[in-house]
């Protein structure tokens, strides 16, 4: 009930919040993907890939949610 009596501004948020959850784990998983299969590399996932995986993730994160803070200031 305290959703619906927010309006437009809470559900702008929670797409935004929402969009960089998906944009996280796909940052994340493409670039551990990246690091199991691509051609050349010895095929292991260490230490390294976890954490350069999740700076990945983060940057998709934030620019998703600054691509969208943007475009939803310039519509409103």
């Amino acid at each position: 009930m305290i959703d619906q009596q927010q309006g437009p501004e809470q559900s702008a948020g929670t797409r935004r919040r929402s969009a960089g959850i998906v944009a996280f784990v796909a940052g994340l998983v493409l670039t551990l993907a990246f690091f199991a299969f691509f051609p050349g590399l010895p095929h292991v996932i260490d230490w390294g890939a976890i954490v350069v995986a999740v700076l990945v993730g983060a940057l998709a994160r934030w620019i998703c949610q600054a691509r969208m803070r943007n475009r939803g200031g310039e519509n409103g």
